[in-house]
């Protein structure tokens, strides 16, 4: 146990490093414009965060799910945009990890640690998000082979990255209609495309794109797991994982909100004393430190679950429920309490209001949360 804290607190101290010398200063810039940080990604590849969560043995840290919370707040609280460049990526990997053949993870699990090939998760379609049975998004059997077309939405990484773990439907008959679906590593080719770039509101650096895939030929042996019908089964796995990153996220940055509130706060003077002097501004504050608390000691606990091994998808989803809302009432807080200056551009504040939306979006909808809260709460606590 106390190697895992040292190993965790060289971790922590070099990515801090690495935030403060190579990220904190061009943040603004490449935000602003919407530049893909290239640069900084080579960083990341160096650091290791493309095998965060990857096992040793494949070239990864393999870090817990504790530790790796604990990275995503830190990275969250400089740049949010970067967390979804490695997450994305770790989710797929997670999937091969935990279902692929032996081939299929001696094979790929080696370069996702290095960062030599890079990735992420395509689910989402235009007309089905939170649904994802409703996906139409074919694979048709042909010998060897599969012939894949459809769209996907709102993919991270969709441009720079290289390779995706892809769910399609490979019986659409099926009932129920997860054991149609099945998920792929589908590789850039003839026939995969990049259909466009999405503009968001915030969330910027980051490439989220469409992929087209027309008549998209892929091996049979790039089935995860080999099996038909399990493909849901595996992306859902994943997500387990990917809503522990978001409630990180949401920590990360509803703590830099504060820090922006207290730092601000005690800068500007109003009928001649500091504002933060004043009660209206002091209970801001103390909600604001009090939801940040929270909602790390609720990322805590699911990480600590799925280290454990155990189903965590309500533990998941309360801090994912949590974080996300206590990340959009902070950035709000903060820019109420910088009054005008909060909705310029030149602070922070007003790239930290534009971000936190999305959590409440990303990774299933906190109106999803909720519902996978109360139907675990009956489950596990049957009458």
């Amino acid at each position: 146990m106390a190697e895992d804290d040292e190993q965790e607190r060289l971790i922590l101290e070099s990515l801090g490093r690495f935030l403060e010398r190579e990220v904190a200063s061009h943040v603004h810039a490449l935000e602003h414009d919407d530049i893909y940080p290239a640069e900084i990604v080579e960083g990341m590849k160096a650091l290791g965060l493309f095998g965060a969560t990857i096992a040793s043995e494949y070239g990864g840290l393999g870090l817990s799910a504790t530790t790796y919370a604990k990275i995503v707040e830190r990275v969250a609280r400089v740049w949010m945009s970067l967390c979804g460049v490695f997450n994305s990526h770790l989710i797929m990997a997670a999937a091969v990890e935990r279902f692929g053949t032996k081939e299929q993870k001696e094979a790929f699990l080696p370069r996702f640690a290095s960062g030599s090939l890079r990735g992420g998760l395509a689910l989402t379609e235009p007309d089905c998000g939170t649904d994802l049975q409703a996906i139409r998004t074919s694979a048709r059997r042909e010998g060897a082979e599969y012939r894949i077309n459809g769209t996907k939405t709102w993919i991270s990484n969709g441009i720079y990255g290289e390779i995706f773990a892809l769910l399609v439907k490979t019986d659409p008959e099926a009932l129920p209609r997860h054991r149609g679906m099945s998920l792929f590593l589908a590789q850039k080719g003839p026939g995969f495309a990049v259909g466009r770039k999405l503009e968001k509101l915030g969330y910027k650096g980051i490439d989220s794109a469409e992929l087209v895939f027309r008549d998209y030929l892929i091996s049979a042996d790039r089935l995860i797991g080999g099996s038909e019908g399990r493909g849901l089964q595996h992306a859902l796995a994943g997500l387990e994982l990917g809503r522990i990153n978001v409630a990180a996220r949401g920590v990360g940055l509803a703590e830099a909100a504060l820090e922006e509130a207290v730092r601000y706060s005690q800068m500007r003077k109003t009928f001649g004393k500091p504002i933060a002097e004043h009660q209206a501004i002091q209970l801001k504050l103390a909600d604001m430190a009090t939801e940040v608390l929270a909602a790390r000691l609720l990322t805590e606990n699911a990480a600590r679950a799925y280290d454990r091994g155990e189903r965590c998808d309500m533990e998941a989803g309360m801090a994912k429920l949590f974080a996300s809302e206590a990340a959009i009432h902070a950035s709000l807080e903060a820019m109420r309490i910088h009054g005008g200056y909060g909705y310029s551009k030149e602070f922070t504040v007003e790239r930290l209001y534009r971000d936190a939306p999305l959590l409440a979006i990303g990774e299933g909808t906190n109106e999803l949360q909720r519902v996978i809260i109360a139907r675990q709460l009956i489950a596990r606590n049957r009458v």
